[in-house]
């Protein structure tokens, strides 16, 4: 079987459905449906989070091809924890994939937080975090699996926790002009189920070779292990798709990244980098006035008077970083050393690289507006003199400079020393 024409049958399929936002998107959606089924294989589950700003996006829409074509498709609009350790643990060994529809009604501002519902789907991510629960009827400990795939769909960003393990698909509504076909479950969804049943097969005459595939993967740390199954299953098709899989994998991760809303002690860390600008040491009350200065940051309005010394000592200390009393050119206060924050920089808040390819542009070489030799000798508005005119001093009996109605009187060295 071509894997990478059965692919491209998939994305051509889901297109005729749904306007995905970019081409990155859409490989990344058809390599998801198609990890679900070698999910055997994976050391971790990606998450596929499809968010959208408004109603009528589509995400619904998409969540029905990921239904039609993943392995073994759970659906639901919400679920307990409880139903969704049973689900799984039912079969550990060939878990359904989830799929959340309507997820802002779980994790929005108006539901709570739902933290034992995220931490399930946190810890899922990862083969080997199994959930503890105490049978009261056998008086025992039971282990129940949580590792699964899983795809959640709704208004809005999902808890971070959980976009930090996924895929993020930022629909949009459609523009005019942008035709779509109808969907009818009935009507088109054998013609998903036959795809679903060839992605099977395919992929499952694969699962020893996908356990051991080790990709050279674009990313880092999570983000790596996010994606290592999505770009194995390209490498297997081959074709175009393991350029497509690295390109979207860099490209969706950047764009998660830029709309990511850091937590407030990485914020602080970040925003004292700018503060500090090139100073050694800054003294704590100068650093909080230039916090509180930037009117985008939420340093001024933190409380009733701001940020205060103790609330960012607080903030820093998490990062090991500590005030000190520094001595300065205006005295001794406390503040903090540049050199503290280095660290905790280079660890939270690295500065961007730029990509391959992106140059910075060379500074071209000043050049004077005037020379010395071209300064008008008569003084235009362009001159610029040779030589800075400087008064010469003055001494006893001489008239004084301007600004000085008497004469200076001369400085004698008895004076100086306090002999006079």
């Amino acid at each position: 079987m071509d894997g990478a024409e059965l692919l491209d049958t998939v994305a051509a399929t889901i297109a005729r459905y749904v306007i995905l936002p970019s081409q990155s998107a859409a490989t990344a959606v058809v390599l998801w449906i198609a990890a679900t089924h070698a999910v055997a294989a994976w050391n971790c589950a990606p998450r596929l989070v499809i968010r959208a700003p408004e109603r009528r996006c589509g995400k619904s829409r998409l969540l029905d091809m990921v239904e039609g074509m993943c392995h073994r498709p759970l659906m639901t609009v919400n679920a307990s924890p409880s139903a969704v350790y049973r689900s799984i643990g039912m079969a550990p060994s060939d878990p359904p994939t989830l799929l959340i529809d309507e997820a802002d009604t779980i994790f929005g501002p108006k539901a709570g937080e739902n933290e034992d519902l995220r931490g399930l789907l946190n810890a899922g991510h990862q083969r080997g975090r199994p959930a503890l629960r105490y049978d009261a009827g056998s008086r025992s400990v039971e282990k129940i699996q949580t590792f699964a795939m899983a795809a959640l769909a709704g208004i809005g960003a999902m808890p971070d926790t959980i976009e930090d393990r996924a895929a993020v698909i930022r629909m949009r509504r459609r523009a005019a002009g942008e035709e779509v076909a109808p969907y009818r479950v009935r009507r088109d969804g054998p013609e998903l189920d036959e795809l679903r049943q060839r992605l099977n097969q395919w992929l499952t005459s694969h699962i020893d070779q996908l356990r051991a595939a080790t990709p050279d993967m674009p990313l880092e740390d999570r983000a790596a292990d996010t994606w290592e199954p999505m770009i194995a299953v390209a490498d297997l098709a081959g074709g175009q798709w393991p350029r497509a899989a690295r390109k979207a994998a860099v490209a969706l991760t950047s764009d998660r990244d830029a709309g990511d809303e850091t937590s407030i002690p990485s914020r602080l860390l970040a925003d004292c980098r700018t503060a500090f600008q090139d100073a050694d040491a800054l003294p704590t009350q100068i650093l909080l006035d230039r916090l509180r200065s930037d009117p985008e940051a939420p340093w001024a309005t933190m409380g009733a008077a701001g940020l205060t010394a103790m609330r960012m000592g607080n903030l820093l200390r998490e990062f090991e970083i500590r005030s000190d009393t520094i001595r300065f050119p205006t005295g001794q206060a406390k503040g903090y050393h540049r050199s503290d924050f280095t660290d905790a920089w280079n660890r939270y808040c690295p500065e961007p690289k730029p990509a391959p390819g992106e140059a910075v542009p060379a500074v071209p070489a000043s050049t004077p507006q005037v020379s010395p030799k071209e300064a008008s000798a008569t003084g235009t508005a362009q001159a610029v003199p040779t030589t800075q005119a400087v008064p010469h001093l003055t001494s006893g009996n001489e008239a004084g400079t301007a600004g000085t109605p008497y004469p200076l009187r001369a400085v004698s060295a008895d004076s100086t020393s306090g002999a006079a």
